[in-house]
This record gives structure tokens, C-alpha cells and sequence, in this order.
């Protein structure tokens, strides 16, 4: 049975996100380090309005929490992050983390939603009866309770009033049927994909085992101009400088996972022998090991096709 978590919300926030229309990630950002298991990746999480509206202003849906640098997370959200700049952020950090000196490298907790929905005025709704004002970050509802059926309801409602109807999770047959909370798989936005490829991989470049997380980039496997997707089976967490040779077509991953640099590497670029240390002579190759499963998370005949076109016959 899925969950319910109310979070309270900043106003601030939440109005700066709520005057961009198509939105479709939001990073909501907890000030201090640490982590979020309240709930789980396709839960709902809803935003209680600070005082002094105290009402339920709307909500997404879990992807993902992690602990990562203001720089990164605005890389990774840009103004999705609920401020018009880097600066801005910093700034906002700031004003909770008063006994310290915040800087772009300050980690903070980014709570990754997607399909954000943020009610006009007229549509927010009362915050649990069990609410509590001395409650500081938030409270999680079972899906199965009184309070957290209704608020599902609510929600449901708003989706409806607010044009939503689409969403995954609600208006389902047998959502429809029960009136109860379900999972649903997320729909990652860019922003999402990145955080979600960087933990998959545990933070760690795919071939070089590289920690240094600024020098890190979550890639498609399949460009996603070319048709690929936001989707962890076509992402792989690559350094900077690795992840634009792959780009570039000098290197791919082949069918049985192994990254392999293409002899004109060698042929165009006559000073250069290697791909960070990976020869082009004779396809040397290295076998992707990301975390999780023994299942390896990504399909290379994707990736051979296009550097297939890159460098013909």
C-alpha cells in the first residue's frame, strides 16, 4: 500500500514554482546534510503550506533522495530548485545554516519529485486532522488509514480540478475501483536522471571508479536527441572528460557491456593513444560494473548502432 508524506514547505519556494507553467521535476531541498527514507520512490509527497496558510498546496511524486552540492544541484534543477540563481540558493541556505559559512560546495539534501502539481489558492485543502504544528519536517500517511485515503482523495481531486487527469496513479482501474493510494514508476525529468544514475552507480565513474563528484556526469547510453530515454537502463555515470569522447562517437559500449575505444581515436587524433588509459589498439576493453543487482543496468547495442555511424566500415 502505497504512502503519503506531507512536507512542510516553504511559501517562497512554493510560489516561485508554482508561476512556471510546464514544469516537470522539482528539487525539494532540505537546508542541512543527511538523508530521506520517509517514503519510497513512486510515493506521494505533499506540500503543507507554511503559516500562515496551513493548507495542502499541492504535490509530486518520489524519485530519489541525495546528499549532494549546491553547485551540483543547480546543475542539476537549475531555477527547478525554487530560486531564480546559484546565488540565490546559497543565499537561501544561508539563512538556516546560520552558524556557518555556505558556499557552492555546502552539501544539502535534495528530494527529487517529479510530475510537480501546484494548486491555485482556491483549491487547498485542510492539512490532517492528526496534523501537529509541532511538527518541523513532515509526517508520512499508510495508505490504508482514514486520514491518508482522504488526503489521497484530495489529491486525486486536485489533480482533477488542475487538469491532471493523466497522471500516473490516479483515475486507474483499480485505483478507481478501491479509492486506495498506488505505486506508480516515476517519469524521470533530466535533473532526476542525473541524481538517479549517480546513486545507481554509487557515486563512482563506470570505468575509472572515479569518487570526485563535480568531475562526474550521468550519460545516456542512447543520446536521448537520438530517441533515448530518462530511464536508469540507459544511463551511465561517467567522468566529465570520458563522457564527451562517448558523446562524440570515439567510444562505445558493445553487447556484452564493455566499453570500447574505436581505432580512429589513434587515426584522427595522431598524438593521442588512449581514452583515459583506455588503449584504442586492438579494442581494449573494461567491463562496466554499477551497483545493485548482478543484472548489469544498461544495453549497448543501442550505443554499437551509433558509433556504428560515427565510424562506418
Amino acid at each position: 500500500m502505497a504512502r503519503i508524506y506531507v512536507g512542510n514547505t516553504d511559501n517562497d519556494w512554493f510560489d516561485f514554482l508554482a508561476s512556471i507553467s510546464g514544469i516537470d521535476e522539482v528539487n525539494f531541498w532540505k537546508p542541512s546534510a543527511g538523508n530521506f527514507k520517509a517514503i519510497d520512490e513512486g510515493e506521494r509527497f505533499a506540500f503543507r503550506l507554511k503559516s500562515p496558510r496551513n493548507k495542502i498546496g499541492g504535490f509530486g511524486t518520489f524519485v530519489k533522495s541525495s546528499s549532494l552540492p549546491l553547485q551540483m544541484a543547480w546543475e542539476a534543477f537549475g531555477t527547478k530548485n525554487g530560486v531564480p540563481s546559484l546565488s540565490a540558493l546559497v543565499e537561501t541556505i544561508a539563512r538556516y545554516r546560520t552558524n556557518e559559512v555556505v558556499t557552492p560546495s555546502t552539501f544539502i539534501v535534495c528530494r527529487v519529485l517529479v510530475e510537480p502539481v501546484f494548486l491555485p489558492p482556491d483549491l487547498w485543502f485542510d492539512v490532517p486532522a492528526s496534523w501537529s504544528g509541532s511538527i518541523m519536517q513532515g509526517k508520512t500517511f499508510p495508505g490504508d488509514s482514514d486520514e491518508g485515503g482522504l488526503l489521497w482523495r484530495n489529491l486525486e481531486a486536485g489533480a482533477t480540478a488542475a487538469n491532471r487527469s493523466t497522471m500516473q496513479g490516479f483515475f486507474e482501474e483499480d485505483q478507481a475501483r478501491y479509492g486506495e493510494p498506488v505505486l506508480v514508476t516515476p517519469r524521470l525529468g533530466q535533473g532526476a536522471f542525473r541524481v538517479a544514475i549517480t546513486e545507481l552507480y554509487r557515486r563512482q565513474c563506470a570505468l575509472t571508479g572515479g569518487k570526485v563528484l563535480p568531475a562526474l556526469d550521468a550519460a545516456h547510453i542512447r543520446p536521448y536527441a537520438e530517441g533515448g530515454t530518462h530511464t536508469k537502463s540507459n544511463g551511465i555515470l561517467l567522468r566529465k572528460d570520458i563522457h564527451s569522447v562517448f558523446d562524440a562517437g570515439y567510444a562505445t559500449i558493445d553487447t556484452d557491456y564493455r566499453f570500447v575505444v574505436s581505432e580512429k581515436v589513434k587515426d584522427i587524433f595522431t598524438t593521442a593513444r588512449s581514452i583515459a588509459g583506455f588503449t584504442a589498439h586492438h579494442f581494449v576493453c573494461r567491463t562496466i560494473q554499477p551497483s545493485g543487482r548482478i543484472a548489469l543496468f544498461c544495453s549497448g547495442t543501442m550505443t554499437a548502432d551509433i558509433w556504428a555511424s560515427y565510424f562506418p566500415p
